[in-house]
């Protein structure tokens, strides 16, 4: 008779089925098999059988891309589709210093080196990949704006061997690919060669191409594919390879803004020379540093590359290949021409949120642009627009049972925390993504056990950057249903003043009969209680697009720093979308978390007098005119 056959991985199982397999033989139909030393040789089958299934299974699963688990797998998967995960990201800092020296025209900053940094008390080095030279005038030579990358600068050289099947694999992990230089010395060439160029595909590629291919190995390392004559440039045997590139720490080096000179600079005749200390000049902190690329990434962006075959044609392609080409995205919305207000066919709009900051310099958004354009569609114009960020922020009455906690200020603590993680989940910091308040209120509940409710109003929020001295209009777009309150005070802000008026000044509105729309009108708190009106019709408000426009004002300055003015509205759901280009963000430094004594569930008193008089919390927003 057929063996049963295995659907299960259970050790029991596999045991009661060798046992009903022999007892279906005449031999052993009344055998028993718990009560002699059969049952050891039945329990070594069962367990080498589920420890090759196991196995069998771990394989099989590690062969797909969508389950394997172990990083070399799910990078050998990506190639086979040609997929190069992004390597660790070097943070870098932009710095200036000067140098006294006498007697040479020419000083040159040598490769390596250059400066040190510290973050929380750690040192750091940081490498240029190239030697830089500068004028000497007056006995002074200049290095301005100078990039330096946190990490060690390290030479790896290979010596061809035609007779060899040969791979040349940079021994070193924690590599940022790209201060990869590659230089190949023929037998004719003089210093390092002729340098090669880095591509990701064949494309435009000939038998004449000087170029290499990278690919990630084992242990986070990475190998150069150089041509075979067919598709790029073969090399010639004993040619020198010489590959210069930088280890670094990633984004552990992000911070630094004090730095030290310890390079080594070189006169025209490459000669040393001593120096006096150097003051270094800070132009800009290290930033941008960022981890090797995640498994789950890999997974998701290896597909998404190949299926747009290196072609810009739908949101999806936009997204994986600007996230390739400048590795420090954190979010991409990308938004068709057509679906602007007005439309703007033959355009494509890009919002961009880098990993470490908010908005891309416009020397990122042009070398982006550049890029784009050898896989983008002819006719089809790309611009980046800035990042739009929509706040999310909470205010919430936190009911407590005093008698179960230690201290109000731990409990708070503890609430903070559990809604701080819930902010970097991934329902959240992202374009399209969404504020869920059930599970807000969930996460507070369930934070400790002496928690008995929470009462909680959502309110979201818009900065509006104000140009000052300056006669500007402004549209705010909050991509969500206002709430309307017939009375007013669905808008509000904090304080600036504009040139009409000297006193502090707020924003408010007041709903037209539609119920759709309404004006948006400037006023200032009296000391009286009572407000004054100084500018009647300021702007408009759209209730149901989420839409607030001013009209042209003259701002002169902020109440908040760096010229913003907080706008606040209150959504008509609590569920709060991040829509086309708004990046949503759960602002937890905003909002207000309020413990109070749940004095019913403590028991200090039965019949809720005491607490409707003095513990009530509204679920419904205040008619306050100042943003709260």
């Amino acid at each position: 008779m057929p063996f049963t056959k295995f659907t299960n991985l259970d050790f029991d199982q596999i045991k009661t089925s060798i046992k009903d397999y022999l007892r279906a033989n005449s031999t052993f139909t009344d055998f028993d098999f718990e009560g002699s030393n059969f049952s050891v040789l039945i329990d070594t089958l069962a367990y080498n059988t589920y420890i090759t299934a196991f196995n069998s299974n771990m394989i099989v699963n590690e062969s797909f891309l969508d389950s394997a688990t172990l990083r070399e797998n799910v990078v050998s998967l990506a190639r086979n589709i040609g997929y190069v995960p992004r390597s660790r990201t070097a943070a870098k800092a932009q710095v200036s210093f000067d140098v006294s020296v006498a007697d040479t025209p020419v000083i040159t900053l040598q490769a390596g080196l250059v400066c040190v940094g510290s973050v929380d008390n750690t040192s750091y080095t940081f490498s240029i990949p190239d030697n830089i030279s500068s004028n000497v005038v007056g006995g002074i030579a200049s290095f301005n704006n100078i990039d330096i990358y946190q990490g060690t600068f390290l030479t790896k050289q290979f010596v061809v061997d035609g007779s060899l099947d040969q791979r040349f694999i940079l021994n070193n992990s924690f590599i940022d690919t790209s201060t990869i230089s590659v230089y190949v010395k023929g037998i004719n060439d003089s210093g390092l060669g002729v340098e090669y160029s880095s591509v990701d595909n064949i494309l435009q590629v000939d038998s004449t191409s000087r170029i290499y291919l990278l690919q990630e190995v084992q242990d986070e390392k990475y190998e150069l594919l150089f041509g075979d004559g067919l598709i790029g440039q073969k090399l010639e045997n004993n040619a020198v390879i010489t590959v210069n590139y930088i280890v670094t720490d990633g984004e552990d080096g992000n911070g630094a803004s004090s730095f030290s000179f310890a390079g080594s600079i070189r006169n025209a005749s490459n000669g040393p020379i001593n120096i006096d200390s150097v003051s270094v000049t800070t132009n800009q902190s290290s930033q941008n540093g960022s981890e090797i690329e995640s498994i789950d990434s890999v997974k998701y962006f290896a597909p998404r590359i190949y299926s747009s075959q290196y072609r810009a044609v739908t949101s999806r392609d936009y997204e994986a290949i600007i996230k390739k080409i400048y590795p420090d995205t954190e979010s991409v919305a990308v938004i068709g021409g057509e679906e602007l207000d007005p439309p703007e066919f033959g355009t494509v709009s890009i919002s961009i949120k880098p990993k470490n900051g908010t908005f891309v310099s416009d020397f990122n958004k042009q070398q982006i642009i550049n890029k784009l354009k050898q896989y983008s569609i002819s006719g089809i114009n790309q611009k980046i627009i800035d990042l739009k960020i929509l706040y999310v922020e909470i205010d919430s009455s936190i009911y407590y049972n005093y008698a179960q906690v230690s201290t109000v200020e731990s409990l708070r603590t503890k609430v903070v925390n559990s809604l701080t993680e819930y902010s970097n989940s991934v329902d959240l910091n992202s374009f399209g993504g969404r504020f869920k308040y059930s599970k807000v209120l969930q996460i507070i509940d369930n934070t400790d056990v002496s928690i008995t409710s929470n009462i909680t109003k959502v309110r979201i929020r818009r900065d509006l950057k104000a140009l000052i001295n300056q006669f500007a209009q402004y549209e705010l777009c909050f991509g969500n249903k206002f709430h309307i309150n017939s009375d007013g005070f669905n808008i509000k802000s904090t304080g600036f003043r504009i040139s009409i008026d000297s006193d502090t000044v707020y924003l408010t509105d007041i709903p037209n009969s539609d119920g759709k729309t309404g004006i948006i009108s400037i006023v200032k708190p009296l000391s009286d209680g009572t407000t004054r009106v100084v500018v009647q019709s300021a702007g408009t408000v759209d209730y149901t697009k989420g839409e607030i426009k001013l009209g042209t004002i003259n701002i002169i300055s902020t109440s908040k720093e760096n010229n913003i003015i907080e706008v606040q509205a209150y959504p008509e759901s609590n569920d709060v979308i991040g829509l086309k280009d708004l990046y949503l963000n759960f602002s937890i430094s905003e909002s207000s978390i309020n413990m109070v004594r749940d004095v019913i569930a403590s028991g200090d008193e039965i019949s809720g007098t005491v607490f409707a008089r003095d513990y009530y919390t509204s679920s419904y927003s205040n008619g306050n005119l100042i943003r709260a």
